[in-house]
């Protein structure tokens, strides 16, 4: 590490991170009057004006503002050459370089989108802190910009042309200006003091400047080094001449130049020690990640510059503290600032500590969150395997070698790289002129097996493609050698070689159809991809020529391959899928007619031996992908395929009429026949129009005489639907091409008649068909529904076909009960597989499909949307099964009709409320599991509406009314007085009563009161809990910043508002909560005659948290009566001064106060036995409310939480003394908001807590009592 040696007295450097502008970094004049540091205040440039001379006023340029702006403008707009630029500059400073360093400075306070400009008075007279400081009050802080972070494609290159400038600059300089102990100190000393200011702008645009400064110094530097090293070989030789020979004047020479070097690398070394540890120390553990970034890829610059001074642990250390950091911006240039230094094998043995103290975390980053910090580890690790094998473990290699399976592209390349570095870099060489050796014998053979075995060794044996493409950039040649794995998988091995085994062939022939598929088709496999990539005409001459080489190959091969392998499953299906990527033309151009006839007569005998759906679906693929009429070889093709359909379907129809001849019951040979022809015409009829052999008829025959006798083998029923399916679907392919009415009316037949079939078949015992039948129908639903007609083919509106009730019953009852179970009571598995845990992922696989093809019925409006009801209600029961699938058709459908979904939300709640009704019975417990399953599975349903109040009102208020009826819609079985039967389901409605709008949620409450009576407004038992917590949900928020307090008195100096004031508020309110009434029930009217209307100013409607906290503290009865608030004491018996001023804004019937009288007295009488208990405690309450209120004036300002006394404690005397001077009954206190949400927030009311309103009783008696 460069030492730092003492810096001189007149100019210092910040040492720690404390330090702020001290005046250790000002722009101070040497004490001695020496070259360094500024001149006096008199003292004139050479163009013999001072530096706040002529041109500027009060600290600001007027003549030559242009000229401060210059240089950054020119800069910013970076068409002009930067050498011409500097030059200028430099000329500048030669002619008066105080003016020109105040450009320079005044450059960089302009580079951070300061709008100020410093002065040569500033400049001269104040400090650097004091500068600073200036500049960051002018600094324009509207807009968090600034040009290294504005957009556009301007200041997109300032970057570049900043870190230009400055790199130019001391290139130009290196030779006589940076020594001149003025220039490079004044700008070191202004970076270093921007660099720990606490504006962004600044820190961020000096720390780039100092980090770019710092690199051209370390290239002059660089140069230093290289030119004393040359002068000392110089002086060497010239001194180890002969004395005769030796030129002592050269030698003085060489000795001083070196002198003068050593001097000017000394001041070098200065100057980097100083943004070493005034900058770069303290920057690189920034709080903004773009700010660490620069300094560690620039101190990588360093190391990799200058590795003679930089390339050692004092200084790599930085590097491996910063590979921890949080941002993946950090780590990369971490990692980026590596590879550098890995990548030169000189440097490796002194990166060997580093690497031995950091190779775990380099490890572990192959890993990272961020894909472009894991590649770049993987990248790094395989610089690392390339400069040495022995560093990486085992472990460490295994690590990496499984990212080559990733998902995500680029790693997996990297990891492909990683591994054919690792285990295909031993290729044995080729002796010269010796010939090449192909197949078997060629040197990728070994590597090749490598392979294999790589692949067998992962067990991933489903993801060969993934293998494939990770290694096609790094080993395309190896893959591409399709010669030598034909002649592994056809040749006879050499003697002393071990031969292959049937496992190890398997997974080469896996591997050839990949490269195969890769060469032919040049895109990786599915979820790589990115989408279609435009190919370039090199990557298309590629493409064609692997093609053709391809197919020249496996055009000859093939036939034997599949002749060898003929009875292998797996291998003749990954085999025949090869002529999907031939040229065919090959087969004409290259003369290879027999090879192709040869071909086709090996498929034959393949379709022959073999009745597995995979093998017979991949022969149909071939003769599909031959049978093209683009090609001369399609009537050589065509030929030979319509023999062999020609004799399937002939076998078929005569294996059929022996086997359903009555009278005669069919063997097990006779049905093993039917079957195994019946699997080849359905594999065909899946790539090939099978129309003119009329299998409808045998199908449709065969599939009846199932449903009569009861006795069909599964399996030939399974083929036969899928048989007759692909039937319809191809009539309907050239029905939709063109044709006449009375197709049409055969189609549609055919059709019904086979809908008819496949729902008769949903009643089978046996599980196997029942899928087959439900997955079928729903497809030719989906298809024949009215989505047909659309795009302009209204000819097809004849073949439109919605199911009945019957059937959209029986599909519904198909889902719920072979979906919904649980994975033990899945009868679908057999030979006791239950417990196997592939045979369990297949089920639910299985399962999957069957819900998903409900699913698109329902999205599709094939089906009833309330059907989804059914399906809604097992989304958290299924959540881990199904619940991606149930929560994107509840989406689709909400887009679709957003208020029919809601009313389907709130059906599947229902359902499930009844079902806990029945199983729990009515007395069953609201904290029981199956309540709050129920309420959990709403709070669920409440989240997909989203945060657009606005966008889901109308559902959610529909959702609201139908919630409300169906509470209210059974009384209750033990008579009246007793809660309905489904008041608990408000319960479960009030969690979506935060999705309700304010003015909405008003419209509610008052639809609510439509069905509800008064004595259930007076109800506090536990029974009736789910009716008060809906209606504080719907009264909570409904006013945020206010508070309506019903009191008889306040604290004088509160806000006294006018009776007109109160009559306008509450016409406003009116008039809000009728605009608000606009959902689909506003037309009924909102009072029912068992309603008595309530005095509006008397409701807790506009309360807020805060204030219905403090009553219930205080135990009073309308802290949970919402609108039914009981009138107190001083409502029955107003003072009569106040009375004739009560607004009459509601004419309260007369026997209003009456009623609510005689309900006070009952509770009275039923209470007087503890009234004397608790009176004493109400006493010492009263008490200290009365020493509250009494405490002074200024009560109601903004600091200050208004103290109102309860009106239910109040009683008539104690309202004359507090009301004196007042001309009203009831104030609407308004709080400052901010203290509102503070006291809502810390004092929230627990309306079901007992103990928060038990001495309501002993308020209430008191009050009779006096």
């Amino acid at each position: 590490m460069i030492a730092a040696p003492e810096l001189p007295s007149e100019f210092h450097y910040p040492q720690d991170s404390d330090t702020r502008f001290s005046s250790d970094t000002d722009f101070s004049e040497a004490p001695d009057g020496g070259k360094k540091g500024k001149k006096a205040a008199g003292e004139k440039g050479k163009g013999g004006k001072g530096v706040g001379g002529a041109g500027r006023m009060n600290g600001h340029y007027q003549e030559n503002g242009m000229e401060n702006l210059m240089l950054f403008e020119v800069v910013k707009m970076g068409k002009s050459a930067m050498q011409s630029v500097v030059d200028d500059w430099i000329e500048a400073y030669k002619t008066d370089r105080d003016m020109a360093l105040l450009d320079l400075i005044n450059f960089f306070i302009q580079c951070s989108g300061c709008k100020g400009v410093v002065s040569g008075e500033m400049f001269r007279n104040m400090q650097n802190s004091e500068i600073i400081r200036r500049m960051t009050e002018e600094f324009d802080e509207d807009s968090g910009d600034y040009p290294l972070t504005m957009a556009g494609p301007l200041w997109k290159k300032f970057k570049g042309s900043f870190c230009e400038f400055i790199a130019v600059l001391v290139r130009q300089c290196q030779y006589s200006i940076i020594y001149d102990e003025y220039l490079m100190d004044t700008v070191i000393s202004l970076l270093t003091g921007l660099s720990d200011s606490q504006v962004r702008a600044f820190r961020h645009t000096s720390t780039l400047a100092a980090m770019k400064l710092m690199t051209a110094l370390v290239n002059v530097a660089l140069n230093l080094s290289i030119n004393m090293d040359n002068t000392q070989r110089q002086y060497e030789t010239e001194r180890n001449k002969n004395v005769a020979k030796r030129a002592n004047d050269r030698l003085e020479l060489l000795l001083q130049k070196r002198k003068e070097l050593q001097e000017n690398q000394d001041e070098i070394e200065n100057m980097m020690n100083a943004i070493f540890k005034g900058v770069f120390v303290h920057r690189y553990r920034d709080a903004i990640a773009e700010i660490r970034a620069i300094t560690i890829e620039e101190i990588g610059m360093w190391m990799k510059l200058y590795s003679d001074a930089f390339l050692n642990d004092s200084y790599l250390k930085y590097v491996g503290w910063t590979m921890h950091d949080k941002q993946g911006e950090v780590r990369l240039k971490c990692l980026t600032a590596l590879q550098g230094l890995y990548y030169n094998r000189e440097l490796n043995t002194r990166l060997e500590l580093f690497t031995s103290r950091f190779k775990d975390r380099i490890v572990s980053m192959t890993l990272d969150k961020e894909y472009d910090v894991a590649v770049q580890a993987i990248k790094l690790l395989t610089l690392v395997l390339h400069s040495t094998d022995e560093v990486l473990s085992p472990e460490d290699c295994e690590s990496v070698y499984h990212l080559v399976y990733s998902a995500h592209r680029p790693v997996a390349i990297a990891a492909g790289e990683f591994l054919f570095k690792k285990l295909f870099s031993t290729r044995e060489p080729e002796e010269e002129g010796a010939p090449k050796r192909r197949g078997r014998q060629s040197p990728n053979a070994n590597l090749i097996k490598t392979t294999v075995f790589f692949f067998l060794e992962s067990e991933l044996h489903e993801h060969a493609a993934y293998l494939v493409d990770s290694l096609w950039e790094s080993g395309a040649d190896l893959l591409k050698d399709w010669e030598c794995m034909t002649s592994l998988l056809l040749d006879d091995p050499v003697p002393g070689e071990e031969a292959l085994t049937d496992r190890q062939e398997t997974a080469l022939i896996e591997i050839m159809l990949c490269t195969v598929r890769q060469a032919a088709e040049c895109h990786p496999p599915v979820g790589r991809g990115t989408g279609k990539r435009v190919m370039t005409a090199k990557e298309k001459k590629t493409q064609l020529d692997d093609r053709t080489r391809m197919t020249e190959l496996f055009a000859v091969t093939l036939p034997p391959l599949l002749a060898k392998y003929s009875i292998d499953t797996e291998k003749v299906t990954n085999l025949l899928q090869l002529p999907q990527f031939f040229d065919l033309d090959i087969y004409t151009t290259g003369r290879l007619e027999k090879h192709l006839e040869a071909l086709l007569r090996q498929i034959r005998e393949i379709v022959e031996k073999h009745t597995d759906t995979e093998v017979l679906e991949a022969c149909s693929k071939t003769y599909h992908a031959l049978c093209n009429e683009e090609f001369t070889i399609f009537n050589r093709v065509d030929i030979a395929r319509s023999q062999l359909l020609d004799e399937m379907v002939d076998k078929f129809n005569r294996l059929l009429e022996d086997f359903l001849q009555e009278g005669e019951e069919p063997d097990d040979d006779d049905a093993y026949q039917v079957l195994s022809t019946l699997k080849r015409i359905t594999a065909f009829h899946n790539a090939h129009d099978l129309s003119q052999w009329d299998l409808f008829s045998s199908n449709f025959k065969l599939l009846n005489t199932g449903i009569e006798n009861g006795d069909m083998p599964e399996q030939i029923v399974v083929h036969a639907l899928q048989c007759t399916h692909y039937v319809v679907l191809w009539y309907l392919a050239k029905v939709s091409e063109g044709s006449h009415r009375k197709e049409l009316v055969s189609l549609r037949k055919q059709m019904r008649m086979f809908c008819l079939m496949c729902q008769r078949y949903l009643t089978n015992v046996n599980t196997t068909v029942k899928e087959q039948a439900f997955t079928i129908l729903c497809d030719v639903l989906l298809v024949f529904s009215h989505q047909m007609v659309s795009g302009g083919r209204e000819q097809l509106e004849p073949l439109v076909y919605s199911p009945d009730d019957s059937l959209q019953t029986e599909l519904l009852s198909f889902i719920l009960h072979h979906v919904f179970i649980d994975q033990d009571d899945d009868t679908g598995s057999t030979d006791g597989q239950q417990d196997d845990e592939a045979a369990k992922i297949e089920a639910l696989h299985k399962r999957r499909n069957l819900l998903a093809a409900y699913c698109k019925l329902i999205i599709y409006n094939v089906v009833e949307m309330n059907t989804g009801a059914d399906i809604f209600k097992q989304y958290m029961r299924y959540y881990n099964d199904y619940g991606d699938i149930i929560k994107e058709t509840m989406s689709k459908t909400r887009q679709i009709d957003k208020i029919q979904c809601a009313k389907t939300l709130i059906l599947s709640l229902q359902q499930l409320f009844h079902e806990m009704l029945s199983e729990l019975g009515t007395g069953f417990d609201r904290s029981s599991s199956a309540f709050c399953g129920i309420k959990e599975l709403a709070r669920r349903f409440s989240l997909t509406f989203g945060l657009d109040q606005v966008k889901t009102r109308d559902a959610i208020a529909m959702l609201h009314k139908d919630g409300i009826e169906f509470a209210f819609k059974e009384p209750s079985p033990q008579g009246e007085g007793n809660p309905p039967l489904h008041l608990a389901f408000l319960d479960i409605l009030s969690e979506f009563s935060s999705k309700l709008m304010r003015q909405d949620k008003r419209t509610v409450h008052m639809y609510l009161e439509r069905f509800m009576t008064f004595q259930m407004a007076l109800q506090r038992d536990d029974c009736w809990l789910p009716l008060i917590s809906y209606r504080n949900s719907l009264q909570a928020g409904g006013d945020d910043d206010t508070m309506s307090v019903v009191s008889g008195y306040s604290s004088r100096g509160s806000s006294v508002r006018s009776k007109k004031t109160k009559a306008c508020v509450f016409s406003l309110a009116e008039e809000s909560s009728s605009s608000s009434a606009d959902m689909s029930w506003q037309h009924q009217s909102m009072q029912t005659p068992v309603m008595m209307p309530s005095p509006h100013l008397t409701s807790t409607m506009m309360r807020g948290p805060g204030d219905m906290r403090e009553e219930a503290k205080r135990g009073r009865d309308d802290s949970y009566m919402g609108v039914y608030a009981l009138p107190s004491d001083s409502q029955q018996h107003p003072h009569p001064h106040t009375l004739p001023q009560t607004p009459q804004l509601h004419q309260t019937p007369i026997d209003y106060n009456t009623q609510v009288t005689w309900m006070l007295a009952q509770r009275q009488q039923e209470e007087v036995r503890q009234q004397q208990e608790r009176a004493m405690n109400y006493a010492k309450l009263r008490t200290n409310l009365q020493q509250a209120i009494r405490r002074g004036t200024g009560l109601m300002e903004e600091d200050e939480e208004p103290i109102v006394e309860d009106v239910m404690m109040s009683s008539e005397g104690r309202m004359e003394d507090l009301n004196e001077g007042m001309d009203f009954d009831t104030m609407d206190i308004d709080l400052p908001p901010s203290k509102n949400r503070r006291e809502r927030s810390e004092l929230k009311p627990d309306y079901f807590d007992p103990g928060s309103i038990m001495d309501e009783s002993v308020t209430r008696g008191f009050d009779l009592a006096r």
